[in-house]
C-alpha cells in the first residue's frame, strides 16, 4: 500500500491534482445543494410559508443527522472490524443461505445477469473504489481476528452497505412525503371551487339557520350517509365507510355540511370564514411532522433488520403494514362522516335553517384526532422503507440476489407500495385535512401568521405583567417611604413622567 500509486495508494502517493480535483467538486455539489436549500428556505419566507419553511428546515436535521452518521460509520469502521467473534455466531439468522462454496463475507457480487446500468450504479453505490482503497486495510483486519481463530464483527464493506442504506431510506422517505402532501393539495385545491360558491351565494350563516324548515332525511348529506343502520353499527356502517373511500372520499354535501358545522362551532362570529384556507394552512403545519423521521422509527429499520432472516420473508409481510393501516384510517375517517350524519338524523326529522353537524373528539380513537397523523406518518414511512429497501438491493447486489426475494414476492410489494403511495395521496389526506377538523377543538392554523405572533406576544407580556405584579406586591407593601415611589415605578402604578399617560 505503500508506492508506487496501485490500487491500495494512500494520500502520501496520490498525486496532488487528484486530491484537489475531486475535493472541488465534492465541495461544489455540497455548497450548490446548500444554496439551493437556502433559496427556496428564502422563497418560502418571502410567501409567508412558515409551516413549510419548518418541514424544510425538518429536511435539513435529516441531510445533518446522515452527516452525523456518515461520519460515525467513516470514523469508527476500523474499530468496529477489528471486534472479532467466533465464527459459528456469523452462521446464525442470516439474511441469505449460506452456499457450500462460499464463505458468509464473501464480499461485493454482482450477478452474471445484471445489466451494465445495475453494474454501474452498484459498483458507485458500494463504494467500488472505494473498496480497492480498504482492501489492504481489510486483509490485515481478518489477518488480525485470524491470528485469533476469529472473524470481524462486521467489515468495511459491510459498513459501508448500511451507510448507503440509511441515505437511501432518508431520501426515499422525504420525497415520498412530498409527493404525498404535493398530491394530496393538488385534490383538496379542487374543493375551492365549493368555498369559492358559498361566496358567492353571500352565504351568511346566521340567517341560513333561520330562513327555512329542513327536512332531515331529504338533506344530500344525510341520504349519501343515512342508510337505515346505526351510527355505531359493526357491519353495514363500517361497510359503507370502507368503500367509500376509494371511489368518493369528499363530496361536496359533505365539505359543505363539515364547514358549516365548523363554522357554528368555532367561529360562529365569523360566518364568512374562508374554511379552505385554514384547511390548507393546517395541513402544511402537520406536513412538518410527517417529514421528519423520529426515533421510533429509525427503532422499526432496527427491528426490521433484525427480523430480516433467509425464509422469513420479512419484507413480503412487512409491506402489507401501511396496506392495512392505510385501509383502517381512510375506513375510520369516513365512519366519523357517517357518525356525523347520524346524530343529527336520530335526533330530528325537521330542522329550521340548513342542517348543522356537531363537531367532537368522542369520534376518533382515543378522543384524539391527532393519533390518526401518527399513523399516516407511520404509514409514509413503511411504504417509503420497502421501496427504498427494494431499490437499495437492486442497486446493490442486483435483481436476482438472495436479498431480494422470488419474483412472487417482489411484485405484490411494488403493487402494494404504489396502491399505498396513490391512496393515501388521492383519498386518505384530503380525508384527514377535513375529518380531523370536526374535532372538538380547532388548531392554531384558523390564525394567520400575524395574528399567531400577536397573540402569543400578548399572552408572554400578560404573563411577565403578572409575575412581576406577584413579585413586587409584598415588596411594595414593606418598602420604607423613600423607596416606595421607586417600587410603584417598577409595577406600573406610577407613570415615569408627570406628563405620561397612565
Amino acid at each position: 500500500m505503500a508506492g508506487g500509486g496501485g490500487e491500495g495508494a494512500t494520500l502520501e502517493y496520490t498525486p496532488t491534482w487528484v486530491v484537489a480535483a475531486v475535493c472541488t467538486v465534492i465541495v461544489a455539489i455540497s455548497l450548490a445543494m446548500e444554496r439551493l436549500l437556502h433559496y427556496v428556505g428564502n422563497i418560502l419566507k418571502k410567501k409567508q410559508q412558515k409551516p413549510l419553511f419548518e418541514a424544510l428546515l425538518k429536511v435539513k436535521e435529516e441531510l445533518m443527522l446522515l452527516g452525523f452518521i456518515s461520519l460515525l460509520l467513516t470514523v469508527f469502521q476500523s474499530a468496529i472490524s477489528k471486534i472479532c467473534i467466533s465464527r459459528e455466531a456469523l452462521t446464525s439468522m442470516l439474511p441469505c443461505k449460506i452456499e457450500d462454496n462460499k464463505e458468509p463475507a464473501e464480499g461485493f457480487h454482482v450477478t452474471p445477469t445484471t445489466s451494465h446500468f445495475q453494474k454501474y450504479f452498484a459498483f458507485t453505490l458500494s463504494g467500488g473504489t472505494r473498496r480497492l482503497l480498504a482492501e489492504a486495510s481489510t486483509s490485515s483486519q481478518m489477518g488480525y481476528c485470524g491470528k485469533k481463530g476469529k472473524v470481524p464483527l462486521l467489515s468495511v464493506q459491510a459498513l459501508h452497505h448500511l451507510h448507503i442504506f440509511i441515505f437511501v431510506l432518508a431520501i426515499v422517505h422525504v420525497t415520498f412525503c412530498v409527493l404525498t402532501v404535493s398530491f394530496g393539495g393538488l385534490r383538496i385545491h379542487q374543493w375551492k371551487r365549493w368555498e369559492d360558491s358559498i361566496e358567492k351565494e353571500n352565504y351568511d350563516a346566521e340567517q341560513v339557520l333561520k330562513k327555512t324548515v329542513t327536512h332531515v332525511h331529504q338533506h344530500a348529506f344525510i341520504k349519501e350517509h343515512f342508510k337505515g343502520f346505526g351510527k355505531d353499527s359493526t357491519l353495514l356502517g363500517w361497510l359503507h365507510s370502507f368503500f367509500k373511500q376509494f371511489y368518493a372520499s369528499v363530496t361536496k354535501s359533505d365539505y359543505v355540511t363539515l364547514r358549516l358545522g365548523f363554522i357554528m362551532t368555532h367561529c360562529r362570529g365569523n360566518p364568512k370564514f374562508n374554511f379552505h384556507k385554514y384547511m390548507i394552512r393546517a395541513l402544511e403545519d402537520d406536513f412538518k411532522q410527517v417529514v421528519g423521521i423520529s426515533w421510533y422509527l429509525w427503532l422499526f429499520v432496527v427491528i426490521f433488520l433484525l427480523l430480516n432472516i433467509n425464509g422469513w420473508h420479512t419484507y413480503f409481510w412487512l409491506a402489507f403494514i401501511p396496506f392495512i393501516l392505510l385501509l383502517a384510517v381512510g375506513t375510520k375517517l369516513e365512519h366519523v362522516i357517517i357518525q356525523l350524519a347520524h346524530e343529527v338524523a336520530e335526533k330530528h326529522i325537521a330542522i329550521e335553517g340548513e342542517l348543522v353537524v356537531q363537531p367532537s373528539d368522542e369520534h376518533f380513537w382515543f378522543k384524539k384526532p391527532r393519533i390518526v397523523l401518527f399513523l399516516i406518518h407511520f404509514i409514509l414511512f413503511q411504504n417509503a422503507f420497502e421501496i427504498a429497501f427494494f431499490f437499495w438491493i437492486w442497486v446493490q447486489f442486483g435483481f436476482d440476489s438472495c436479498i431480494m426475494g422470488e419474483v412472487c414476492y417482489i411484485i405484490p410489494r411494488l403493487l402494494i407500495g404504489v396502491f399505498v403511495q396513490v391512496l393515501c395521496s388521492y383519498s386518505t389526506l384530503p380525508l384527514y385535512a377535513i375529518v380531523t377538523q370536526m374535532g372538538s377543538s380547532f388548531k392554531k392554523a384558523i390564525f394567520d401568521e400575524h395574528v399567531q405572533a400577536s397573540l402569543v406576544g400578548w399572552a408572554q407580556k400578560a404573563k411577565k405583567k403578572t409575575a412581576l405584579k406577584a413579585a413586587t406586591e409584598g415588596t411594595a407593601a414593606q418598602a420604607s417611604p423613600e423607596e416606595a415611589p421607586f417600587v410603584a415605578i417598577q409595577m406600573g402604578r406610577i407613570p415615569r413622567n408627570a406628563s405620561d399617560p397612565e
